[in-house]
């Protein structure tokens, strides 16, 4: 009887060691999945437009290192982006899947405030994967293994400046008629003054792609700033439903200031990297990439949002040019407002322009001039989806958005599209991230 008990524990021992796998299915939507965790705790903790892109970029590049360890068809960041060295070899058996994921979630978790959020979803995620049968010694090689990522890349993170930025002078606001004021209704200080000292991932520098310079201000009736003046009250004034639809679907401000009487609530938004992380999502679903080619469609769009923030915003503190709203209230009508809240920062150059400029590249490098997709990333913030005919037809409605909102005149948005479209190709052309002789091997 003994020896019955006995074999039968060794069967069943040796059927349950058969059943251990050593690698799971790690489908694209898992990786989709803790993106828009990560962008729903953005959006909860209320990150600034280039803070959020901050955000997004160094998880995003952690998940693609890793997988690109079992992928000889994608190269390495190594070397290619400002001060980053190869992440760590894994020493024992992994799921380099499993443990991409979980570095993207590690390292998401450090960057943003609720930590609480990201661990309660990392914890669930860590129950899916071991009761889909992965082989708990390699589970706990994956998990560690992501820990030694987590750890080299927010070595990297460190260095960027970032921390120090937050102990800078803020921007002090000057009388000069054509320089940036506080706007209504909150009057908030200016956001991100010393952003242009954040280490670029790609450009060389915040000041590599200086735009051309605004228009001169002056207010007098036939000058050039006049009437750019003029075409953003009457834009305004003359608004139909389908710019009003635009104008709402691109808004992207993650702390909209609502004032009814004195009662004062903000409206919290996506941020508009956040808006073009969520059409990249939607671009990998619709050609159904597989994981690798999703974190890679991930990694490229968010260092293209990240340095396009860096250059957008070296120029706004460089020209800190006085927003429509502030110069149609004090010279022409104190009654006006514009469509969309004007957020707390200069006018030139359109940070959307910028950056909707720099991802529209990025996405089309990778799916090509003519990608058809319909945008529902705001449908979970009560919009419509729009359908586009191209990633550049898409970043041009951001562009020309920010007219029909009432806050940017037309060189900010024209400058602008021009500013992120070099800036973006100029990524695209750096970046060597596909090995052309693997891809010709395998065919």
């Amino acid at each position: 009887m003994k020896k019955f008990i006995s074999l039968f524990i060794s069967l069943t021992l040796l059927v349950a060691c058969q059943e251990a796998k050593e690698t799971v299915e790690i489908a694209p939507n898992e990786l989709h999945d803790s993106m828009q965790k990560l962008t729903d705790v953005i959006v909860h903790d209320i990150f600034s437009p280039p803070v959020a892109s901050r955000i997004y970029a160094y998880p995003s590049i952690a998940v693609y290192e890793v997988l690109a360890l079992k992928e000889p068809r994608y190269k390495s960041f190594t070397g290619q982006l400002m001060d980053f060295t190869s992440i760590p070899e894994p020493s024992g058996k992994i799921d380099h899947d499993v443990a991409a994921i979980d570095a993207f979630l590690k390292i998401g978790q450090a960057l943003i405030f609720s930590e609480d959020k990201m661990d309660e979803y990392r914890a669930a995620w860590h129950k899916e994967v071991l009761e889909s049968g992965l082989d708990k010694e390699v589970f706990d090689n994956s998990v560690a293994y992501a820990e030694q990522v987590y750890n080299h890349i927010m070595a990297w993170a460190d260095k960027d400046n970032y921390k120090q930025t937050r102990t800078f002078q803020k921007f002090t606001v000057s009388d000069e008629d054509a320089r940036w004021q506080p706007t209504p209704p909150g009057y908030m200080e200016a956001i991100e003054p010393h952003w242009n000292k954040i280490r670029p991932f790609v450009i060389d520098s915040a000041n590599q792609f200086v735009p051309d310079r605004p228009t001169d201000f002056d207010v007098s009736e036939g000058s050039a700033f006049h009437k750019e003046i003029m075409e953003v009250y009457e834009t305004v004034n003359n608004l139909d439903e389908e710019q009003k639809e635009i104008a709402s679907f691109w808004d992207c401000n993650p702390y909209v200031m609502n004032v009814h009487g004195h009662v004062m609530f903000a409206t919290k938004k996506i941020t508009p990297g956040g808006h073009w992380m969520g059409i990249a999502k939607i671009a990998s679903q619709q050609s159904k990439a597989d994981l690798m080619r999703t974190a890679y469609t991930y990694a490229l769009t968010s260092i293209a949002l990240a340095d396009g923030f860096i250059s957008c915003w070296d120029e706004k503190y460089r020209s800190s040019l006085i927003r429509p709203e502030t110069v149609i209230n004090k010279y022409m009508d104190e009654e006006w407002l514009p469509f969309l809240q004007t957020p707390p920062f200069p006018e030139y150059t359109s940070g959307h322009s910028v950056i909707s400029g720099a991802a529209g590249e990025a996405l089309t490098s990778i799916y090509g001039n003519n990608f058809k997709f319909i945008d529902s990333t705001e449908v979970r913030y009560g919009l419509t989806a729009r359908e586009f005919e191209s990633f550049r037809a898409a970043s041009d409605e951001a562009a020309i958005s920010r007219l029909y909102g009432g806050i940017h005149y037309m060189p900010a948005i024209t400058n602008g599209v021009t500013q992120g479209r070099a800036l973006g190709n100029y990524i695209i052309g750096k970046l060597d991230m596909i090995n052309e002789e693997q891809e010709i091997s395998s065919k």
